[in-house]
């Protein structure tokens, strides 16, 4: 993430047609959720504090859930109240996987980044994701702060990186250290390490 960043995120962003959702089916969405995590019908009542037979109704269309029943169902499940409404796009399941051996990766250096970018042979994806090398070692070394669309998510890998935020202190972090952030807020990164440190980066895409 350098002045160059954008065009990275440029790389794995097409755009697509929108589609119209579908009418949402709440009986058939609850028992699609409930299959996806594996569970039975009374796991998946145990983890909403619901009793089997509520569940049961809710799945068959025999009943209408109650406000309650909806956040203990949202909660059970992990999810949100809203994701409870959110029927899946059409085409949503592609079965798409693809896998990047080391050092495989598209390779983008600048002059305090070192970039990796990883999954490449997938198109229209919605994260980023992306190996670094973290060459700079002051802040001196940037331009100005990095700022572009979405969210972010980062991996210290190997040695250790000072991360600095536009709000925020600066705050040094080790191996297995991550941070989440947004990234439209400036943002970089510096090795504090002898050796250049290296990150797993995720950026989501708008």
């Amino acid at each position: 993430m350098s002045k160059t960043e954008p065009s990275l995120i440029r790389l794995a962003r097409e755009s697509g047609g929108d589609r119209s959702p579908e009418p949402l089916n709440l009986a058939e969405r609850v028992r699609s959720l409930r299959k996806s995590r594996g569970w039975t019908l009374e796991q998946a009542a145990n983890q909403a504090g619901l009793a089997r037979s509520t569940l049961s109704k809710i799945e068959n269309g025999q009943m209408s859930p109650t406000w309650e029943a909806l956040k203990k169902l949202a909660t059970g499940l992990e999810i949100s109240v809203p994701q409870l409404f959110t029927p899946p796009k059409e085409g949503q399941v592609t079965g798409r996987r693809t896998v990047t051996r080391m050092g495989e990766g598209e390779a983008h250096v600048t002059t305090t980044y070192e970039h990796e970018l990883l999954a490449g042979a997938l198109t229209t994806k919605r994260m980023l994701p992306y190996r670094a090398r973290i060459r700079a070692r002051s802040f001196s070394d940037f331009d100005d702060w990095v700022r572009h669309d979405g969210e972010e998510f980062l991996l210290v890998l190997t040695g250790a990186i000072r991360l600095y935020t536009e709000f925020y202190e600066a705050i040094e972090m080790r191996r297995g250290d991550s941070a989440y952030y947004d990234a439209s807020m400036g943002h970089n990164v510096v090795s504090v390490s002898d050796e250049d440190a290296t990150i797993l980066w995720v950026t989501s895409l708008p």
